[in-house]
């Protein structure tokens, strides 16, 4: 019955937008609209609003998770179109507190010890409060300042039903349409699951500010916050409390005379930095998450917080990457096609010709501008939007990449409007080649690598008579096995959105029937609403 009415709630609140009308022209448009109908009366004045504010109401009206949900969709700028992605970055992620269990009942039970023997002070009001967590000031008995992030509770519960029905729905959508199979929305709702229940284990966050602090150790440009490990656990974080100007602050930073130029080149030099010498990156730099030192005026420090969602690239990603970014820079459109073949971001039996004539239709345009007008995130951004026309599948470390570098981009633009972030890159991506070619480096490379081949030394031999007597017979029967276990995978796949789909449909006339509708035969038919509740429960949770 809780998620029966958690469905019930869903459907309302889709069908007073009108989410409806985002699958018009497709096939189970009509059945969509006989489902969601009962909500249509009375909402007639939503469809004059545009449909990207109606898709951010909706996600702002079900809920935190669906919020973070519709974050995470405006990422995928190469699949989305602009006014969706652009409303659904806007959403808000501002919670109402939780008041019970009180923040000093769960340091107690939590630490094992009164909290009076470790806090002198604790607020029990917090300054900030999320959709997973909330924040609280507090001073520790040696007078250190600090903030305590404390997890939700019984959030998990919460998140563990939303997920269910966010992945039935998204089963629907991808069943009848093609935008949602060429989103790969079950494919996003995985991901998401992992990075929201990754943000529920702060010690996970805990490790990766301490992994930021000790990388920018001796840097001047960035400051992290001191990490308290012996009052860290699962749902508890204490960290130092930071004193800096809100990065988004304008007037308070030329109140304290902040370079602001040198403040945005050294944004853009930490991004570069993370990305491309320690392969390690925030990448959840939004303006709420950054903040200024007021030390000093002429060498701006930045101070970061809230390192739960950080990113990462292989070696291979970074390697093409960072090759793709100078081959644009010299306008070498033949090589970008090449390269995208070669890491396999497409597939490799792409004509080269003609994805090599899409990036430069793209591209020619947008470099008749001068290079301080052009937008280095944006551009990424229509490059990967062009790769997804030859089935170009973006993997999550690249999105999140493209996501943090449109953050950065915007906010040095924002503290100076004439930052040019083509300038400041280029040095870093040369100097990253110049790195990767050098005969050093090479033979660096050689020398890690020698006692992994000495211990394969004794297997060589054998390994060589295997491979000359594996006849063709051999080989081929390899490869149909491959092929057969592929089809196999295909097949189970399809199977599961297939009962996603019956069961999203049973459930969804199970509740027109409880609803007694004139037009719902079905409401005439007692227990018919059970029997199809149960049949849907059955193909999303236990038919497995």
């Amino acid at each position: 019955m809780v998620y029966l009415a958690r469905l019930f709630y869903l459907l309302r609140v889709l069908g007073r937008y009108r989410l409806d009308t985002f699958l018009r022209g497709h096939k189970g448009t009509l059945l969509l609209r006989c489902v969601l109908s009962p909500f249509f009366i009375g909402n007639r004045r939503y469809l004059r609003e545009p449909r990207s504010v109606r898709l951010r109401k909706t996600m702002e009206e079900l809920g935190p998770i669906y919020v973070k949900f519709g974050q995470l969709l405006s990422t995928r700028r190469d699949f989305l179109p602009d006014d969706l992605a652009g409303e659904l970055q806007t959403l808000q992620d501002n919670v109402p507190p939780f008041e019970s269990p009180s923040i000093e009942k769960i340091l107690s039970e939590e630490l094992d010890e009164k909290t009076q023997q470790i806090f002198s002070k604790v607020e029990s009001k917090p300054f900030a409060s999320a959709s997973v967590a909330q924040v609280h000031n507090a001073t520790l008995k040696n007078g250190d300042q600090v903030v305590i992030k404390v997890i939700r509770p019984n959030i998990e519960k919460t998140i563990q039903k939303d997920l269910k029905l966010l992945r039935g729905l998204a089963s629907l959508i991808q069943i009848l349409s093609p935008i949602g199979r060429r989103l790969r929305l079950i494919e996003i709702v995985d991901d998401y699951e992992k990075v929201i229940f990754h943000e529920l284990d702060l010690r996970s966050e805990a490790a990766n500010t301490s992994q930021l602090a000790r990388n920018f150790d001796s840097s001047q440009e960035l400051y992290i916050p001191k990490v308290y490990w012996d009052f860290t656990r699962k749902n508890i974080l204490v960290t130092e409390k930071i004193h800096g100007i809100q990065v988004s602050n304008i007037e308070e930073l030329k109140r304290h005379k902040i370079d602001l130029k040198i403040l945005a080149e050294t944004g853009v030099n930490i991004f570069f930095t993370q990305v491309f010498e320690h392969n390690f990156f925030h990448a959840d730099m939004h303006p709420g998450n950054i903040f200024v030192s007021t030390s000093s005026q002429q060498t701006p420090q930045y101070i970061a917080i809230d390192c739960a969602i950080m990113g990462t690239l292989s070696n291979q990603d970074q390697e093409y990457l960072a090759k793709n970014l100078l081959a644009i820079f010299k306008r070498d459109y033949r090589k970008v096609a090449e390269l995208h073949i070669e890491c396999g971001w497409i597939p490799r039996d792409t004509k080269v010709q003609e994805f090599e004539t899409a990036i430069r239709t793209v591209c020619e345009p947008i470099f008749e501008k001068p290079l301080g007008e052009i937008s280095f995130g944006k551009l990424l951004v229509q490059l990967f939007q062009t790769a997804s026309r030859f089935e170009m599948e973006v993997q999550p470390s690249l999105v999140l990449l493209q996501k943090t570098l449109l953050n950065v981009e915007g906010l040095g633009r924002q503290l100076y409007p004439n930052l040019d972030l083509w300038k400041t890159a280029l040095p870093y991506l040369e100097n990253w080649h110049s790195r990767r070619i050098s005969p050093f480096v090479f033979l660096a490379k050689i020398q890690e690598s020698i006692p992994g081949w000495i211990d394969q030394l004794p297997d060589l031999p054998q390994l060589i008579i295997d491979n000359l007597t594996q006849n063709p017979t051999v080989k081929s029967r390899q490869s149909g096995v491959l092929k057969e276990q592929y089809k196999k995978e295909r097949a189970i796949k399809t199977k599961i959105r297939q009962k996603n789909f019956l069961g999203v449909t049973c459930v969804s006339l199970a509740t027109l029937a409880l609803l007694g509708t004139p037009f719902n035969v079905l409401a005439s038919v007692p227990s018919v609403s059970l029997i199809l509740g149960g049949f849907g429960i059955y193909f999303l949770y236990f038919d497995r």
